[in-house]
């Protein structure tokens, strides 16, 4: 640079000296573009390329901040924004499921109703009110009365039962519980071991419970129904509790890694979620939003419950997702817009192709978790303009949305301008999760094409950088990194390796401590489990890294549902080693009827990998890879024996 700027000054003087002032204007312009050029090339390449799809998003996150902006300013909770948009169209449609229509109005009035009961029942701020409802209007609508009156609500999974749902209604320290009459069996197990000062509320779904319902007898002294039949309305009133800022659900982690944990959400990361979908996503107020997700968890719960309750979208229920009436519903309800998670996708490609493939009005789809192997195949089969995948966790405080349908990424870091927007890739050791640190101390930025760990960079005095964390202090500790680019920040650690391409954008590759490491590689278990079932018609499978004595890392193991024993593992050795290396095959196979998934289509990974491959604890059909053979063998016992006496070596 010194040298750029000897040789640059000289010339100028030289022109200056020889000719006139103007001429050593020209010279000193036209070196300037030489030495970019020269030296600054690729940055130039990669701004010409980048730039509008970073200032469309800047524009964008600018409108979510002027609205978090106006929201504080207001100290709005998300009960009090909805409010304003039943003021706007009261009589919309707000929800649809089944052959029922709720309006905005008919929504807000089921909510003050809830307000009347609770608070005739002694609910107050800072109250915790659990609720657990299958997907319908009335589970949005509660949880707007009560956290009107300031309590908050733990939106409790409706999977769960005995010790589980014990753990989550203790957790969050619940006072009440509102759960719908078919999750009565589950209440009935476990109530014997709950405080006995906890009021336990049983709904029973009517087609809409408003005032215009005839009142029927109540069952039981808990019978929430018969309440709100029996219980005008409270007249409209602002929150009470701590505003934009405060406490207003609990979203439960899937437990996946464990027993779940409640992550709190204040009404200012609901509309940080649910805008940044929404402007990013091209969603506008117009749009009907199809929606199967359960809505205890923060995919439907927040980020489409958001398109409704803040800008005033309609959005259609589903109790539970089906594959084949994926699209059969969008075309039914006339949907412009269609939420996705996990491994529907895949599930929907899975189905035959039909004449009605395409027959539908949905023109953006959005979610998170599209595997890269199947996006193709499915935009155009479906006929989809765009897909807007996201990344966020719940728990976190950074979203991230693919804004320009670039397939297979999940969003996206400027290259141009990547301090606007707080989010980074750390280096990271991919076994620990642990950031690898400088010589100084302080963490490392990921080099395009480096897996790293993704970060937001918390500032607690900004509402959209705030991390709130769990309901659990110690846990939510566990998720922050200290003295990241500088001593004494800190940042919110998503667990979550990414690797980011020369253009900045982002590609999901692995959680920590699911990517393992055998012949000295690292090995994604979600690259292997996209490669596997692709090959294997779309079946389910679940990779894992299991220990064998005395050798180094860890070698693959694939759970592949196999319901009626028709895959050949000939051929599925053959395919998969095509797309795979020789190291990333797995090892050992099981043979499954069904793979253990949460509410939110996400594998279980944690009792397969304790069981391993060891057939007095497995009861499916085990095999191992014969090296010598390249070979899928049976595995039984004495091969066991002899896998772990080293008599095979693998």
């Amino acid at each position: 640079m010194l040298v750029a700027l000897a040789v640059l000054v000289a010339s100028c003087a030289v022109a200056w000296v020889f000719q006139d002032w103007q001429t050593s204007l020209i010279v000193l312009a036209i070196l300037v573009v030489v030495y970019l050029l020269v030296f600054y090339w690729r940055w130039l390449y990669v701004a010409a390329r980048t730039a509008r799809r970073d200032f469309t998003a800047l524009f964008h996150y600018i409108k979510i901040l002027s609205l978090s902006r106006r929201l504080t300013k207001s100290n709005s909770a998300i009960p009090d924004v909805f409010h304003d948009v039943v003021l706007k169209h009261p009589n919309k449609n707000c929800f649809l499921i089944d052959d029922e229509v709720w309006t905005f109005r008919q929504v807000e009035e089921f909510s003050l109703r809830t307000s009347a009961v609770l608070k005739a029942n002694g609910v107050k701020r800072g109250d915790v009110v659990g609720v657990m409802m299958s997907n319908s209007p009335e589970l949005p609508a509660i949880w707007l009365g009560l956290t009107r009156l300031g309590a908050v609500a733990p939106l409790i999974n409706t999977n769960q039962t005995g010790n589980t749902l014990l753990h989550s209604i203790n957790i969050a320290k619940c006072d009440v519980v509102i759960y719908g009459a078919e999750y009565e069996e589950a209440f009935q197990e476990v109530k014997n071991d709950l405080n006995p000062s906890i009021k336990l509320f049983k709904y029973t779904h009517r087609p809409l419970n408003t005032s215009g319902t005839a009142v029927q007898v109540a069952d039981s002294a808990n019978d929430f129904t018969s309440m709100l039949e029996t219980t005008p309305p409270l007249p409209w009133f602002k929150s009470e509790g701590d505003g934009f800022n405060g406490k207003l659900l609990y979203i439960y982690t899937s437990g996946t890694t464990g027993l779940p944990k409640a992550a709190v959400i204040s009404s200012s990361r609901m509309v940080f979620m649910a805008s940044g979908v929404h402007y990013l996503g091209g969603l506008n107020s117009k749009d009907v939003i199809y929606c199967p997700m359960p809505l205890y968890h923060s995919a439907g719960g927040c980020i489409t419950m958001g398109q409704a309750l803040i800008f005033g979208c309609t959005i259609v229920l589903r109790k539970k997702f089906s594959a084949s009436a994926y699209f059969k519903d969008c075309m039914k309800y006339n949907a412009t817009a269609a939420h996705y998670i996990g491994e529907m996708c895949r599930y929907i490609l899975a189905t035959p192709p039909s004449a009605t493939d395409r027959q539908h009005k949905v023109r953006v789809v959005y979610g998170n978790g599209m595997r890269q192997a199947i996006w193709p195949e499915f935009v155009r089969r479906f006929n989809i303009k765009k897909v807007a995948e996201f990344y966020g966790a719940t728990e976190g405080n950074a979203n991230i949305v693919n804004v320009d349908n670039k397939m297979g990424a999940i969003g996206f870091v400027s290259r141009i301008i990547p301090a606007v927007y707080p989010i980074a890739i750390l280096k990271v050791d991919q076994e620990t999760g642990e950031p690898i640190r400088n010589s100084k101390g302080l963490c490392q930025l990921a080099k395009p094409g480096e897996p790293g760990v993704f970060i937001g960079k918390i500032n607690p005095k900004l509402a959209s950088r705030a991390y709130l964390g769990y309901v659990d202090k110690e846990a939510s500790e566990k998720k922050i990194v200290r003295d990241v680019f500088s001593f004494g920040d800190s940042a919110f650690i998503s667990g979550d390796i990414l690797v980011a391409d020369e253009l900045g954008y982002l590609y999901f590759r692995d959680r920590t401590g699911d990517t393992f490491r055998w012949r000295g590689e690292n090995v994604s278990t979600t690259e292997v489990e996209a490669a596997i079932s692709r090959v294997a018609e779309q079946r389910d499978a679940v990779v894992y890294g299991v220990e064998i004595p005395n050798t180094e890392g860890r070698a693959g193991m694939c759970g592949i549902v196999d319901i009626d024993d028709t895959l050949d593992l000939d051929k599925l050795l053959k395919d998969v080693s095509r797309d795979l290396p020789k190291y990333a095959r797995p090892i050992f196979i099981r043979k499954m009827t069904s793979v253990d998934m949460t509410g939110t289509f996400k594998m279980r990974k944690v009792d397969l990998q304790k069981e391993g491959y060891d057939p007095n604890k497995v009861s499916d059909k085990l095999y191992y890879l014969d090296p010598k053979l390249d070979k899928y063998l049976p595995l039984g016992l004495e091969e066991y024996e002899k896998i772990i006496s080293g008599q095979i070596r693998l």
